[in-house]
């Protein structure tokens, strides 16, 4: 189901909760989210549908990754950026990383751990501060 985007700060400034295989409606209904705003955004994460769960989906070319609960376990190559946000107006500045190193699960719950490097290690690193109630 697609869902609305939310703007409220309160909910976007809180730490996500863990998410759990009773979880996986989140992860469509952000996976639909994202189909419906996919000329305007790359990644969402399940607060910005004002869900409290550590879960992010984003975009590689036509295919759409969710992750849960992921966690990046290393970053090398610092840099600064502009970043936009649907849950934001405007652009603000932020400090990224050119390679994380990521661990997360996948939609049947299978342990992963893998390497992004540029843009969709930088859409990974937004999503995962949105789990971490960061704030561009």
């Amino acid at each position: 189901m697609i869902r609305p985007i939310c703007k409220d700060m309160n909910i976007l400034s809180q730490r996500s909760a863990p998410a759990t295989r009773e979880d996986m409606q989140v992860v469509d209904d952000l996976l639909d989210t994202l189909r419906a705003n996919e000329d305007r955004c790359v990644g969402m994460a399940a607060n910005m549908i004002g869900v409290n769960k550590r879960i992010i989906v984003f975009s590689i070319g036509p295919m759409n990754i969710p992750m849960i609960n992921p966690v990046i376990t290393k970053r090398t190559g610092p840099y600064e950026t502009e970043e936009g946000c649907l849950s934001l107006e405007g652009v603000r500045q932020t400090l990224r990383y050119q390679s994380i190193e990521i661990e997360f699960f996948d939609r049947n719950f299978k342990q992963h751990k893998q390497v992004f490097t540029g843009l969709t290690a930088q859409i990974i690193q937004h999503e995962v501060d949105h789990c971490e109630g960061i704030i561009i």
